[in-house]
């Protein structure tokens, strides 16, 4: 049953891979304009971290695109990537140390019909199993980037879900990456679990 309350800041102030890790079976919930709950279980996840790794938007430094990041832990950057698709990140870690966490996959849940409506597809498994397509099944676009997580009333937060093994849990480089450097190409930063575990949960 769904937990109705949000994971607190603290979850939040973890170590960002931990965080992405720790992230897989948690359920993302959105309260849409007629209050309907629209959640999934988290099926993928990436970690960035810090300035430092220049697979991550912080690398250029504090620009208006990504000011989010260098805030508080707990709060959603989402950003507009290719001109056409929106990606929903998780801020981590301390303030002024800019790291998130980006949301690659989910499981749908709660509010199918809302979903499918935005995203009219044969089958579930393709519903969310994108970072782009989780934004647009779930209505996600620019106006909710720097909503706050874990305030009270939120209507965009995480709780818990479904208790992932840890040997389900796959790891990998992350993806996309053409043009970024070693080592921060091969980062072993994203991770993911086979949809099988939600399916039954």
């Amino acid at each position: 049953m769904p937990g109705n309350s949000p994971l607190d800041r603290n979850f939040f102030l973890q170590p960002t891979v931990s965080v992405a890790r720790d992230r897989l079976g948690k359920r993302v919930v959105l309260r849409s304009e007629n209050n309907q709950r629209l959640s999934g279980f988290i099926t993928e996840a990436e970690a960035y971290v810090g300035t430092e790794d220049l697979a991550c938007h912080a690398h250029v430094g504090k620009t208006q695109r990504n000011a989010v990041m260098w805030g508080p832990a707990g709060y959603a950057y989402v950003y507009f990537t290719y001109g056409m698709h929106w990606m929903l990140n998780f801020v981590t870690e301390k303030e002024g140390f800019p790291s998130a966490v980006l949301i690659r996959g989910i499981w749908p849940d709660e509010g199918l019909d809302e979903m499918l409506h935005r995203r009219p597809v044969a089958s579930l498994s393709n519903l969310s199993n994108g970072p782009a397509k989780l934004c647009q099944a779930l209505g996600i676009n620019g106006r909710w980037n720097g909503v706050d997580l874990c305030g009270k009333g939120a209507k965009l937060f995480v709780e818990e879900g479904v208790n992932i093994r840890m040997d389900s849990i796959n790891i990998g480089p992350r993806v996309g990456l053409n043009n970024v450097p070693e080592p921060w190409k091969s980062k072993p930063w994203r991770f993911w679990v086979d949809p099988s575990e939600f399916e039954q949960g």
